[in-house]
């Protein structure tokens, strides 16, 4: 070997010591900080996750598969390659593999916002910048953060979620959690979140969300009515229905707390107390009405289960990540001539 390249061998050797010493750097900060074990956390986690995928055709083919997870995992190939064909979507390989998961539940989000505002508590982190919503593969973990949330004054909301989205940056796998959805759910599930391979627009948690339900639910009807299954177009039509009507529900229980709390000014406890108490009594006018017009309205949904809907700043916040502009989103729809794949394009070029 020439002089040169031993010189050269030693620089490389070098540099790849101190990067591995940087690496190990890097990973006693983040073990040392809340943040850092969080994200130390969910990598182990998601690694799991994406070390026990088997392609899907596999899991079809296996004799061990029962049969209805078997017409499940069909039924996800075929809205994957609907999203991609009809609706124009980059689905990547999102979708092409399956992992069984070992509890009956992915993660746990937590929300929350103050008692007296309607300002939800953002947490930041890489690449998807800040975001009103911290998911846990911990159960345990997600209670602990918000009871130190609400030691400082919050209200928090805690609920479940069987799917996820890693924003094309892996290639998602379908988890045995969502499996368990109905045929409906599942479809606009699927293209729900294969839009956010194809749009996504850091810190705007809203209107990525809402979006990606709106592109949801049309698309599942529309991947029903492309396979003349009437019944279950109808269904998934019924259930957008709802969906709007939830979402001009939050939007008036917004309004209306909006104004309580800009009606009682002032940073001292009473002022605070005041718009506690104000913000209660929109809550029973806003239960009243939940009851007696918006749940009987209901069309796929449970009304009974709609009119016992849990209130809290971080719920109406949380509810309305998902809800928000649903009408703004229909309007296009409707201009575009119900084209899906051209209302998409128009949409998504606000990203």
């Amino acid at each position: 070997m020439a002089r040169g390249e031993v010189g050269w061998g030693r620089v490389a050797r070098g540099v790849a010591r101190l990067l591995a010493l940087l690496l190990v750097v890097a990973v006693v900060a983040m073990a040392v900080t809340r943040t850092g074990r969080y994200l130390l956390r969910a990598a182990w986690e998601e690694g799991k996750i994406l070390a026990r995928r088997r392609p899907i055709p596999e899991v079809i083919a296996d004799s061990g598969t029962p049969a209805d997870v078997r017409d499940k995992l069909r039924l996800v190939l075929e809205a994957r390659a609907f999203a991609a064909d009809s609706i124009g979507l980059d689905v990547g390989e999102s979708f092409t593999t399956y992992s069984r998961l070992d509890s009956d539940t992915l993660v746990v989000v937590l929300s929350a916002a103050p008692m007296d505002e309607l300002r939800p508590y953002l947490w930041w982190f890489p690449v998807v910048g800040s975001v009103p919503y911290k998911g846990f593969f911990a159960v345990d973990d997600a209670r602990a953060e918000a009871g130190r949330l609400e030691e400082r004054g919050y209200d928090s909301y805690l609920r479940p979620a069987s799917a996820f989205s890693t924003l094309g940056w892996f290639n998602d796998p379908l988890v045995s959690t969502t499996v368990r959805y109905d045929s409906l759910t599942l479809v606009n599930t699927v293209i729900h979140e294969l839009l956010h391979n194809s749009f996504y627009a850091p810190g705007q948690a809203v209107f990525n969300e809402s979006f990606a339900n709106f592109v949801g639910a049309r698309g599942a009807q529309w991947f029903y009515e492309s396979r003349g299954d009437s019944v279950m177009a109808r269904r998934a039509e019924l259930r957008w229905h709802d969906e709007l009507l939830l979402g001009e529900f939050w939007s008036g229980m917004y309004d209306a707390l909006d104004s309580a709390f800009a009606a009682h000014p002032g940073t001292d406890s009473t002022a605070r107390a005041t718009r506690i108490a104000a913000r209660d009594s929109v809550f029973a006018m806003m239960r009243a009405k939940l009851e007696t017009d918006v749940a009987p309205r209901m069309r796929s949904y449970d009304p009974r289960a709609i009119a016992r809907m849990p209130f809290g700043n971080a719920i109406l916040l949380s509810r309305r990540i998902y809800l928000t502009g649903l009408d703004e989103f229909e309007r296009v729809y409707e201009r575009e001539g119900r084209d899906l794949r051209r209302t998409v394009g128009a949409l998504g070029g606000r990203v």
